[in-house]
């Protein structure tokens, strides 16, 4: 694995020597480029001893040496990873201002971009991040969420880089053996809507970050994914065909035309239990209904215990998101829905809730063992469920 680390001026550069060492660890050969504001957090010096390489700070190469570095460097790396990333370096990024050696490198590299954006909450949360941050996804660079926690400002909230574990693992699975290659597996995210009339209807919380985690874990390590997506403003990975549903009904059928080969169904989505019986043509007026509306509601389809029951059917992974009794609960609704394994998470905490970019999970299988995964990133948890169903 040859990756290119590169790190921006943030404070979290100080555990970019650890983050080197992790990632020889898991044997990537790692070479260095650093922004100016970067070394005043983190010595060159350092990164060159755990590295073996010399490192980058300078835009204009050796002149005694000869060569473009930054060209010479994009042909032989499989990797960029910028981490921590900056609100500044992703602007750049995203607009394609080259005023530095991590920058101008940026451009000329051709492989795989990571992103590990580290920052004030504040500063994260600002519309414009926000926006280069989708900028850079719809480019296909992958962005590894931040942790969530006391910043070193005294803040707290989202902003934290990842740990350097978390970020070496995800890398290990990226540039890794494809390990799902030849395998056919269908995701299922988001919520559904289940209309009460034109402009009303009921729906249950899901962003969908969960899904598309593993939808896209799937495709690098592989697989050949199909995405059913409800309602949501989430990028769809690259390298996966997407179908997008609204209700629970069109869940149900999107499924069952995709389970035809399918090896593996995936069903994260959170699909309404419920829906009105009859939907309004049109909007229902205060004024008619009076100071209480009744609605008659139906079941929607089961969609889990119909793949359930089929023979043969694919290896099935459900989610049970529980507010109360996570690991009881999770294990009734396994063998209820004769799924294979089941993946629970408490919706109750807030920090790993909806909407949460982090997640932390227990994972049930038929057999009742039970394994914790970590609170870390969704696309990092994503990969540890991968690895799991590997198995």
């Amino acid at each position: 694995m040859r990756v290119v680390l590169g790190i921006s001026g943030g404070i979290a550069a100080y555990k970019t020597p650890d983050l080197v060492r992790r990632l020889r660890d898991i044997g990537a050969d790692v070479r260095v480029v650093m922004t100016p504001n970067a070394a005043r957090f983190v010595t060159p010096l350092a990164l060159a001893t755990v590295s073996e390489h010399g490192v980058i700070v300078e835009q204009w190469g050796d002149p005694e040496r000869g060569g473009v570095d930054h060209v010479e460097l994009a042909r032989w790396a499989e990797l960029l990873l910028i981490a921590p990333a900056t609100a500044n370096v992703l602007a750049k990024l995203a607009t394609g201002i080259a005023d530095d050696a991590l920058t101008t490198y940026a451009l000329a590299h051709r492989a795989a971009v990571v992103v590990a954006p580290a920052m004030n909450t504040f500063m994260l949360q600002h519309p414009t991040v926000q926006q280069n941050l989708a900028t850079l996804r719809a480019r296909g660079v992958v962005v590894l969420d931040p942790d969530s926690g006391l910043l070193a400002c005294g803040d707290e909230g989202a902003g934290r880089m990842p740990d350097p574990p978390a970020i070496a693992e995800f890398v290990k699975h990226h540039l890794g053996a494809k390990d799902l290659g030849g395998r056919s597996i269908v995701v299922t995210a988001g919520p559904t809507r289940e209309p009460i009339d034109p402009v009303r209807y009921i729906s249950n919380r899901s962003s969908g970050k969960m899904g598309y985690a593993l939808a896209e874990a799937a495709a690098r390590r592989g697989a050949r994914v199909t995405l059913i997506s409800g309602p949501t403003s989430l990028t769809p990975p690259a390298g996966v065909d997407v179908e997008r549903v609204t209700t629970a009904q069109e869940m149900r059928d999107a499924v069952m035309r995709a389970m035809p080969g399918a090896d593996v169904i995936i069903k994260a989505a959170a699909v309404a239990d419920y829906a009105p019986a009859e939907a309004a043509a049109s909007k229902i007026k205060k004024e008619a209904s009076g100071e209480a509306l009744t609605l008659a509601l139906r079941r929607t389809p089961d969609i889990l215990a119909e793949i359930g029951a089929l023979s043969p059917k694919p290896f099935v992974v459900a989610f049970a998101a529980e507010t109360d009794a996570v690991e009881a609960n999770a294990r009734e609704k396994l063998l209820r829905k004769n799924a294979d394994l089941i993946v629970a998470n408490d919706v109750a905490d807030a920090s790993i809730g909806f909407d949460a970019d982090q997640n932390e999970v227990l994972v049930i299988a038929r057999d009742g063992t039970a394994t914790k995964i970590a609170r870390a990133p969704k696309i990092v948890v994503a990969n540890r469920i991968l690895d799991l169903l590997a198995k």
